[in-house]
């Protein structure tokens, strides 16, 4: 092999180098245009349904489809928006007013109240609390000024969210208008031979995730409704507020529920600070955990089922271990996109290496 071979395939590869960091170094920079672009993806998933009906079944002008298509799903935005405008300025109201040595006593006395319900003497929880170095006052460990804090960056996580959205429903408006303006790009990169499968693929892709999306949404209203109907009985304030946070939880899987739970148990057992625990908290807690149970019950033997069988054609254990192994590789955002992003995956895989035999056993009934 001549030098000068080998020195051009030196400088080759280094300029493969080279273009793959500036890629990353790009990516990095973009990453919120990249996030916008996967949103405004999910929503056109979401919305593709709804075009679809508007211009086979009642035979709108794709542009006109589009249009009712967004303003329904704005409409869904503005009214979640509108259950949580109440009760932030509720909470608003209520920290500017906040008598610090009033909750003070409320939480002592609800923290003193479970010690008893329990059966534990006070000698031996100040024991337990000296031995481990703890003060016997709960608020002089929670630092208070952490408030404003919170609330200075939930104002700016405001101004900086309404930017994002209108930008992912300007971008999500045009890839329902121009569903093929991506497709058109890719196939211009892509050799001709590999056209056909290119175009069979990302139609398949679009169908499967816009099933596994609307299956999702059916899964969250499901949970909302159990959860609102729980939080009502019992009287919780706020109740189809806190009840939409802890589905949306559900988001994410298998770890999602369990957060949701908390909270919501805790929003409950908060919602009657001033009343008895062994009377009035304990009780409500545990309705509310029941109702959680069900809403839990409902939803792995028959929502998800549903979605994951019908809708990606994988079989639940193989999900399950999809969604271990991306959250253990990528964290939360890992399990939140493992069930579509292994979706894309299985689809390629069957259109290019159906030759395979592993292949075609992932892939079977897709």
């Amino acid at each position: 092999m001549k030098s000068t071979t080998i020195a051009k395939g030196i400088l080759k590869a280094i300029a493969i180098l080279i273009a793959i960091m500036l890629l990353c170094v790009l990516v990095y920079k973009l990453q919120s245009v990249i996030v916008y672009l996967v949103i405004a993806g999910v929503v056109a998933l979401i919305g593709r349904p709804s075009v679809i009906f508007l211009r086979r079944k009642l035979k709108f002008p794709n542009t006109l489809a589009v249009v009712l298509t967004m303003m329904f799903i704005l409409g869904i935005l503005t009214g979640i928006f509108a259950l949580f405008i109440p009760m932030l300025t509720d909470q608003g109201e209520n920290l500017s007013l906040l008598n610090m040595d009033d909750l003070q006593k409320a939480l002592d006395k609800l923290y003193d109240q479970i010690v008893q319900y329990f059966g534990a003497s006070p000698n031996v929880v100040d024991e337990f609390m000296e031995e481990v170095e703890l003060e016997s006052n709960l608020m002089e460990e929670l630092d208070m000024g952490f408030v404003p804090k919170f609330l200075n960056y939930f104002i700016d996580i405001l101004s900086s969210f309404g930017i994002g959205l209108f930008s992912v429903l300007f971008i999500s408006f045009f890839f329902l208008k121009d569903s093929k303006f991506i497709e058109r790009i890719l196939l211009k990169l892509l050799p001709e031979s590999l056209e056909e499968k290119t175009k069979h693929s990302i139609e398949t892709i679009k169908i499967l995730l816009s099933r596994y999306f609307v299956g999702l949404l059916l899964q969250i209203l499901i949970l909302f409704i159990i959860y609102s109907v729980t939080l009502l009985l019992v009287g919780v304030e706020n109740a189809v507020v806190i009840a939409l946070l802890c589905a949306l939880f559900n988001i994410i899987p298998y770890l999602g529920p369990m957060v949701g739970t908390i909270i919501m148990i805790l929003l409950t057992m908060t919602s009657f600070l001033e009343l008895d625990f062994r009377e009035v908290i304990l009780p409500s807690a545990g309705y509310v955990f029941i109702g959680v149970v069900i809403g839990q019950l409902v939803d792995n033997f028959f929502s998800q089922p549903l979605i994951f069988s019908n809708s990606v054609k994988s079989h639940p254990l193989e999900i399950f271990l999809v969604i271990v192994a991306a959250g253990l590789l990528f964290g939360v955002v890992g399990m939140i996109i493992a069930v579509p992003g292994y979706t894309v995956i299985k689809v390629v895989l069957k259109e290019f290496m159906f030759d395979y035999r592993w292949v075609r056993a992932i892939t079977k009934g897709l």
